[in-house]
């Protein structure tokens, strides 16, 4: 007899399934269904757009009165997820208290498709990407593109830590896109497919506000565009 998170499993990918959210797919890949991967693209009229990121979803038999464990394995350069680790900071998977029974596979990926393609710089988790972003976002723009706008590849081994990151930060000023751009290569990603998306799910309504500016898109893509 199925345990209930394996139940639920099944009707949350039976919900994503029927809905097909344009840019989102995820599957289990263990047989209880406890393992998932997934992949997400980044939002029209970004420039997340067009550009794929590989993600691992672990559940646990406690599901859905717990959050799942969620990692970025292609890690992108965002304010907003840890580079070494790859997990999004997302306030309801940081902390069980604010996970709701409500939120659904559907809605995890659709809050991880909106944050990646609209980065908050306040309480940053990689903060030279939001410092970045913050003092150059044409420079921030540039790097992104030119980092995930080509196939790379990790090996097994993963960067080493600096013992003193603090001395680690510096100004972007010092540093030239060139060399900043060759070692973020190597630490980034594990396979930058070919798109990009996010999303920021604060709220129960987020799924509600989400369709709606869906067809607002639809209805006026040209006014929507010049937003």
């Amino acid at each position: 007899m199925h345990s209930r998170a394996h139940l639920l499993l099944e009707r949350d990918f039976q919900e994503l399934m029927e809905n097909s959210h344009r840019g989102i797919i995820a599957f289990p890949v263990s047989e209880d269904m406890m393992q998932w991967e997934a992949e997400i693209e980044g939002l029209q009229y970004t420039i997340w757009h067009g550009l794929f990121f590989q993600l691992s979803i672990h559940f646990i038999s406690e599901y859905n009165l717990v959050p799942p464990d969620v990692k970025f394995k292609t890690i992108p350069f965002h304010p907003n997820v840890d580079k070494y680790t790859g997990r999004p900071c997302i306030d309801f998977l940081d902390n069980p208290d604010k996970w709701d029974t409500s939120y659904t596979l559907s809605s995890i990926l659709l809050t991880l498709q909106v944050m990646l393609s609209n980065p908050v710089v306040e309480n940053p988790v990689n903060l030279e990407a939001a410092q970045m972003l913050i003092a150059n976002e044409s420079l921030y723009q540039i790097t992104v593109l030119k980092l995930f706008g080509q196939r790379l590849h990790l090996g097994d081994s993963r960067p080493e830590l600096p013992k003193k990151p603090l001395e680690c930060i510096k100004s972007f000023k010092d540093v030239s896109f060139n060399n900043y751009y060759e070692s973020w290569s190597e630490i980034a990603t594990s396979k930058a497919t070919e798109y990009y998306r996010t999303p920021l799910l604060q709220d129960s309504n987020f799924i509600g506000n989400y369709y709606k500016w869906k067809k607002m898109d639809l209805n006026h893509p040209k006014e929507w565009r010049l937003r």
